[in-house]
């Protein structure tokens, strides 16, 4: 489907909406005079979208010379979003917000002194959200202004990237490739990692770190005693004494043993992440997952022999088959472990993942639905849960969001830091990105994702982090 623009200005605000309303299209953006289905036309004295012979006009010059530009991109994209949910008969729980963090919007509102039905309404009003998102975003605002509120003053987070897993799974677009290519180059991995995590010990010497999250991949594909390494050179590199959480992400049941869990015990880890994404063993092994599970359940039992009091279990909705009877297995068994928190991710298809060409081949859809995101909502608060924080992503399942749900005083503090970027994120390892929070400004640099890249070029990773931090 080709959008038409006369205005490349708002291009890729343009490109995203259209996208919610037609997931399944190639959209592209172009020129005013080619050939379009959709055409979208933003001037100075007037915003005008047309579509088909639906049009709907808005002159007003003197109203529009005196807008910033937010504000006419706001105006932009309602009528763009009134004509598209005219032609398709679809409207979007989160209206014409594109952006991956709209809790932002009510979280600001809050914090400047409106209340939360004023809060609500301008989400209504501004961005057509349907009245539950809002009331969502806006409670969430206030669990994550109370993690925010336990911060240190000059704290930051801390992420370590280990970028291997025992198998790729079929949905997966991050950083990760299968242990067996690395195991005998792991030991020269972490030397590198180690000399990235020494350059940002020495900038940060003298701050105290609020959260460390290591992250991947699935870091429980080390050894034991790679894993008692790298988590004691980080906390003898690091002040800690304020630190609220240290969590790895154990995300693979295949990758857990009795040994690996004694060692992140041993090394102080207060939160691990166990996923099984869902208990259906089908969907496990469509998906390429190389466990079943019971496996989920024998990595529980051992994680809370283990001494694990904060464990977080991840599902994804949409994955290719899935529906509500199946969706409620999962469910049911997930209460069943009575995780400490629940994250609900609705499916995200990357083209870069596997399953994006799946789909295609097999001509199988995602499926996800209001009622099935409300089913994970009342299966988080049987469990005692509610939600604390909030993301969207490109080509989600149902345009929804994922959710992350806890018990009070489990609350995951680096996805709170993550999202709402009140502090620096100190990254280190294969593709992982680290922010640098300057107020109002953040600026961020990257690493590269190839690992065999990123250990011949470890000194360029450090110096990317330099001008980052430190404006060489």
């Amino acid at each position: 489907m080709n959008v038409a623009v006369s205005d490349s200005s708002f291009s890729y605000d343009v490109h995203s909406l259209v996208k919610a309303f037609f997931p399944e299209e190639d959209i592209k953006i172009v020129g005013i005079n080619d050939e379009a289905a959709l055409h979208v036309a933003v001037g100075k004295d007037t915003v005008s979208v047309s579509a088909d012979r639906n049009e709907r006009t808005a002159d007003r010059a003197e109203q529009f010379t005196a807008l910033s530009r937010p504000d006419v991109k706001n105006v932009l994209k309602r009528n763009l979003y009134s004509v598209l949910s005219e032609l398709t008969g679809k409207s979007l729980p989160w209206g014409t917000m594109t952006g991956i963090r709209p809790v932002k919007v009510p979280m600001k509102m809050i914090r400047e002194g409106e209340d939360d039905e004023e809060a609500a309404r301008y989400m209504k009003s501004v961005y057509l959200c349907s009245d539950e998102k809002a009331r969502l975003a806006v409670s969430i605002a206030h669990t994550e202004l109370g993690v925010i509120s336990s911060l240190n003053p000059d704290g930051f987070s801390l992420y370590i990237g280990i970028p291997f897993c025992p198998s790729t799974c079929m949905y997966c677009s991050f950083t990760s490739y299968p242990i067996a290519l690395w195991a005998k180059r792991t030991g020269e991995y972490l030397s590198a990692l180690r000399r990235e995590i020494d350059y940002l010990a020495g900038y940060y010497r003298g701050r105290r770190v609020d959260s460390v999250y290591i992250g991947g991949g699935t870091p429980t594909t080390l050894s034991p005693s790679e894993l008692s390494d790298l988590i004691g050179h980080i906390r003898a590199s690091f002040d800690t004494s304020g630190l609220l959480e240290l969590t790895v992400e154990a995300g693979r049941p295949d990758s857990i043993t009795d040994e690996k869990l004694r060692a992140l015990s041993g090394a102080g880890v207060t939160r691990i992440s166990i996923n099984p994404q869902t208990m259906n063993d089908a969907t496990l092994a469509l998906i390429g997952r190389a466990h079943r599970s019971e496996d989920v359940y024998a990595a529980f039992e051992k994680a809370r022999a283990a001494g694990f009091s904060n464990i977080n279990t991840d599902i994804i909705l949409g994955l290719p088959g899935e529906d509500e009877k199946m969706l409620a297995h999962t469910l049911t068994e997930i209460k069943k472990l009575s995780p400490e928190s629940l994250t609900v991710h609705s499916l995200a298809i990357k083209r870069a993942a596997g399953m994006h060409a799946y789909l295609e081949e097999h001509g199988v859809t995602s499926v996800n639905t209001e009622e099935m995101m409300a089913m994970a909502a009342d299966a988080a608060a049987e469990l005692g849960m509610k939600p604390y924080y909030l993301y969207r992503q490109k080509n989600m399942a149902g345009n929804f969001e994922n959710v992350g749900y806890a018990l009070p005083g489990k609350y995951g503090v680096y996805n709170v830091a993550i999202m709402e970027e009140v502090s620096d994120i100190a990254a280190a390892g294969a593709g992982t990105i680290s922010k640098h929070v300057m107020g109002s400004r953040i600026e961020r640099c990257d690493n590269v994702k190839d690992v065999g890249l990123y250990m011949s070029r470890i000194d360029e990773m450090i110096d990317r982090k330099k001008k980052l931090f430190e404006g060489e």
